[in-house]
C-alpha cells in the first residue's frame, strides 16, 4: 500500500469519526422545515428620521405602522397616560441627548442582521416544541435606559440603548441607576438570550401564584434556563444565558455542593419568607452570606435550580421538554433528579 493511499484511508477515518461523533453529541431537532424569518423593525431609525420634519404628520405615519408599540411609547416609556404623540416627539426632537443616543444607537447597529437569523434560529425551535405559539413582532427602540426587552399586545420591543457595550460611555454616566453589575451585561451578545428569557416567563410559562417557597422559585427559574439551553444557539455560553461573569461561573462550579448544604443547613428550601429568599433568587452583585468578600456568584438558588433541573432531566431521559415544563411539583423533580453534590473541601 503506497503511503499516499495509507494517509488517504486515516484523513477518511477521522472524517468519518468526527461526523459520527457531531451528530451524536448534537441533539438538537430539525427545524428546517419550520418556515420563520424574522425581521427587527427599527422604530429608533423611523423616529429619528421625523426630525426637522412635520410633527404632526410623523406622528400620523409612526402611529400608522407601529400601532400599539407606538401608543405604549408615548404613554409608558417616555411619556404619561396624557400625553400625545406630537407632544412627545417635540420633547425628543428638541433633546440633544437624545440625537446623541440615536447617533450612537445606530453606529453599533447599523443593521441588526445578525441577531435577526439567531432570534429566528430560536423562535423556530420554540415552534417545534410549541406549535400553536404565535411569534410577536419584534421592533428595535430607544427605552431612555429603562428597558432591555419589553412584551407589549403584539410586540416584543428591544430597547437597544440597553445593549450598547459595557464600555459605552452613557453607562458610565448612568452608574447611580444603572450599577456596573449591570451594566457589565448590556453587550449585544445579550439580546437574543434576554429576549427569549422575557418571552419564557411571560408568555410561554409563567411562574404560579402558589410558588412561594424557595424551592419551588429554584425549580421554576431552572426550568427556563433549561428551556433556554434547548432553543437558544448552542455557542450560547451559559454565562449569558445567566448572566454570571466567568469568575462567578467557576464559583459556582467549585462550590455548588457548599451552597447546596448551607441551603438545607439552614433549613431554607420550604422557607417562604420572601424577605429571607430574596437574596437567593434576584440579581445582585453577588449573594449576601455566603463566599469570602464578597466572592459568591448572584441569585445562587437560580443557579441550583438550574443544575436540579438538568439532572433530573439526565436521570429520566424519557421525559420530554413539554413534560419538563409542565411538571407542577417541584419536590417531585427534586426528589427524582437525585441532587447530591458534593462539597468543596
Amino acid at each position: 500500500m503506497s503511503y499516499n493511499v495509507k494517509y488517504l484511508q486515516i484523513y477518511l477515518f477521522f472524517l468519518c469519526t468526527i461526523a459520527f461523533f457531531s451528530c451524536k453529541t448534537s441533539n438538537r431537532p430539525d427545524v428546517s422545515h419550520i418556515k420563520l424569518d424574522i425581521k427587527i423593525q427599527r422604530f429608533d431609525q423611523d423616529l429619528y428620521q421625523g426630525k426637522n420634519k412635520d410633527v404632526q404628520q410623523t406622528d400620523a405615519l409612526l402611529q400608522k405602522k407601529y400601532g400599539y408599540f407606538y401608543d405604549d411609547f408615548v404613554r409608558r416609556m417616555v411619556g404619561s397616560p396624557d400625553m400625545k404623540g406630537p407632544e412627545v416627539l417635540n420633547i425628543l426632537y428638541k433633546d440633544q441627548a437624545y440625537t446623541d443616543l440615536s447617533q450612537e444607537v445606530d453606529s453599533v447597529f447599523p443593521n441588526l442582521k445578525a441577531t435577526e437569523k439567531e432570534l429566528t434560529q430560536a423562535f423556530k425551535h420554540i415552534k417545534y416544541y410549541y406549535p400553536k405559539v404565535k411569534v410577536p413582532r419584534f421592533v428595535g427602540f430607544l427605552s431612555g435606559f429603562s428597558y432591555q426587552v419589553l412584551l407589549g399586545d403584539d410586540y416584543m420591543g428591544i430597547g437597544l440603548d440597553m445593549f450598547l457595550g459595557k464600555n459605552s460611555k452613557f453607562y458610565g454616566a448612568l452608574i447611580e441607576s444603572i450599577p456596573l453589575y449591570q451594566s457589565r451585561r448590556f453587550e449585544p451578545a445579550y439580546i437574543v438570550p434576554r429576549v427569549t428569557e422575557v418571552f419564557a416567563h411571560e408568555e410561554l410559562f409563567k411562574e404560579r401564584d402558589n410558588d412561594q417557597n424557595l424551592l419551588a422559585k429554584m425549580i421554576y427559574n431552572g426550568k427556563i434556563l433549561y428551556f433556554m439551553d434547548q432553543v437558544l444557539p448552542e455557542t450560547t455560553p451559559d454565562s449569558v444565558k445567566i448572566g454570571y461573569t466567568t469568575q462567578q461561573m467557576n464559583w459556582s462550579k467549585q462550590y455548588e455542593g457548599n451552597v447546596w448544604g448551607y441551603l438545607l443547613e439552614n433549613n431554607l428550601l420550604f422557607e417562604s419568607d420572601y424577605q429571607k429568599i430574596q437574596v437567593y433568587v434576584n440579581d445582585g452583585p453577588f449573594t449576601p452570606g455566603l463566599g469570602e468578600k464578597r466572592s459568591a456568584a448572584p441569585k445562587l438558588g437560580v443557579w441550583i435550580g438550574w443544575q436540579i433541573v438538568k439532572k433530573y432531566m439526565a436521570e429520566n431521559p424519557e421525559l420530554t421538554l413539554q413534560q419538563l415544563m409542565a411538571e407542577p411539583d417541584p419536590q417531585k423533580i427534586l426528589s427524582k433528579s437525585k441532587y447530591k453534590p458534593k462539597e468543596n473541601q
